[in-house]
């Protein structure tokens, strides 16, 4: 009997492939507001967590709560801000998309109201708001992308804080090592053809090429299912 290849334990999902979930300091989310209600918080500390590479920031709403915030570049230890429906225009506010006006730089926006925040979150990152239309609010996400959103659905003006830990460069092995610890990646990436075979339906033999067509069914059972998935077309046209 052979041995489970990496391509089937990782499609299995234990614990060397997924990212260490004790080192994490809970959800970063928008709190839910009843409508046209503003309330105001203050920043009062920054927390590292593991595999994020944006400070998270705790902010403090009054009697007793404490949530968990995306900050933006260019805020300190005791600056005040707003969520709401609307609010004053500044930098760390949070509001719907139908009251930030056109060309605002915004982050952590949410696809659906009241979700807490889905796009735009990793460090650096920010979108522009275009344009309004019936549908929505046309948004321009980081990649080039237009996408239209729901008029009610909130933002938070601003770029997001962290923007230089991608151009820090690593010096050592080990430090990348240790990064990618942290995510839920397998690292490093080897080419399946310079695995051995029973790693890697490509691997083996004395050179190195697949063997075999490298296009896979899309209905292939694990193990098998690697290469090029349900390729329509390979190769220069």
């Amino acid at each position: 009997m052979g041995r489970r290849i990496l391509v089937q334990r990782r499609g299995k999902g234990t614990q060397n492939f997924r990212s260490p979930k004790h080192k994490k300091r809970g959800a970063v989310n928008y709190i839910s507001l009843p409508k046209d209600v503003v309330k105001e918080g203050t920043l009062i500390d920054f927390i590292h967590e593991g595999g994020r590479g944006t400070p998270i920031g705790l902010i403090d709403y009054g009697n007793g709560q404490k949530v968990n915030w995306l900050p933006p570049e260019g805020v300190f230890i005791g600056d005040k801000f707003s969520i709401g429906t609307k609010t004053e225009l500044a930098v760390g506010n949070t509001m719907a998309l139908k009251n930030i006006p056109e060309g605002t730089l915004v982050y952590n926006i949410e696809i659906q109201p009241v979700d807490g925040g889905k796009m735009v979150r990793s460090a650096g990152a920010t979108a522009t708001v275009m344009t309004r239309s019936e549908k929505g609010v046309v948004v321009l996400l980081p990649s080039g992308k237009r996408k239209t959103f729901n008029q009610m659905s909130r933002a938070t003006v601003g770029v997001v804080a962290g923007g230089g830990v991608s151009t820090k460069p690593f010096m050592k092995a080990g430090a990348k090592r240790y990064y990618e610890r942290t995510k839920p990646k397998t690292w490093p990436v080897v080419n399946g053809n310079v695995m051995n075979a029973n790693s890697h339906p490509f691997g083996g033999g004395s050179k190195h090429r697949a063997g075999m067509s490298t296009t896979t069914s899309r209905n292939a059972p694990p193990g098998r299912k690697v290469g090029m998935i349900a390729a329509r077309q390979t190769g220069r046209k």
